[in-house]
């Protein structure tokens, strides 16, 4: 099956070379493609320094919303029947592409997301952030009526029906990792977790500072709000989410 990498990129200069060159010496030899989303460094330079990967570099910054919606309009074109959504920092491991492509080769899922908290003692980020993060699994949780415990985890998987959807409805939001998991709970597709190690931050800062936290999760909730009212598009109009696949021997990074 044709599998390819989408890395959303802003100004991960630091970090990109290395996420590339990692993904690139997987066994399965994924097609990889770094969009990058305006930005100001070197981050396409070091990106096609390797010459292990297309770049899709866009004109202006559409924000992360945007660029994964050109990365899914791209592996629809090309005929690719998974996509796997992974950062451009460093955070997210090649060798744990595999845990989310397993369920869905199997027929367990349309959509894997990469969970850092399933497994007891997994990834911590700071206080704020897992402030963050509880509020958006309280809400989703029961919005959708089950625990969906990493909403935010940009690490996912998708088979050829998610990218023909998300091609054309993915969330134009800044931050849309919440609101995709409302819209594809919505629409009948099913959604499990996995649990993935992380690691740090390889360079670079997050986008996501003290001062626009509050903001940020006004944004995301008046869109998640907004998707759950909203009539579904989709091939079903129930929610249909599975229990997360429990992997125990993930390790803290």
């Amino acid at each position: 099956m044709k599998c390819i990498i989408i890395i959303p990129a802003y100004n991960e200069a630091a970090s990109i070379g290395g996420v590339v060159d990692s993904l690139a010496d997987l066994e399965r030899k994924p097609e990889i493609l770094v969009i990058n989303d305006g930005s100001c460094d070197n981050t396409v330079e070091n990106a096609r320094n390797s010459d292990r990967a297309q770049v899709l570099d866009l004109s202006c910054n559409l924000g992360i919303g945007g660029a994964v919606q050109a990365g899914f309009l791209y592996a629809l074109r090309h005929d690719f029947d998974i996509a796997v959504k992974f950062d451009g920092d460093g955070q997210h491991l090649a060798q744990e592409v595999e845990r989310l492509l397993e369920p869905l080769l199997a027929g367990q899922a349309d959509v894997v997301i990469g969970s850092r908290f399933i497994t007891a003692g997994g990834f911590r980020s700071t206080f704020s952030r897992r402030l963050g993060i509880r509020l958006l699994a309280l809400v989703n949780s029961l919005l959708l009526g089950r625990r969906i415990r990493d909403n935010t985890s940009g690490f996912r998987a998708y088979n050829r029906k998610a990218i023909e959807f998300l091609a054309e409805h993915y969330p134009a939001i800044d931050y849309p990792e919440p609101e995709e998991v409302v819209l594809l709970a919505r629409n009948g597709f099913e959604v499990i977790e996995t649990a993935v190690a992380m690691a740090p931050r390889q360079g670079g800062s997050s986008s996501i500072t003290l001062g626009r936290s509050f903001y940020y999760m006004a944004k995301v909730l008046l869109a998640i709000m907004m998707t759950y009212l909203r009539p579904a598009v989709g091939k079903n109009t129930m929610p249909s989410l599975h229990e997360p696949v429990l992997e125990p021997n993930c390790e803290k990074k």
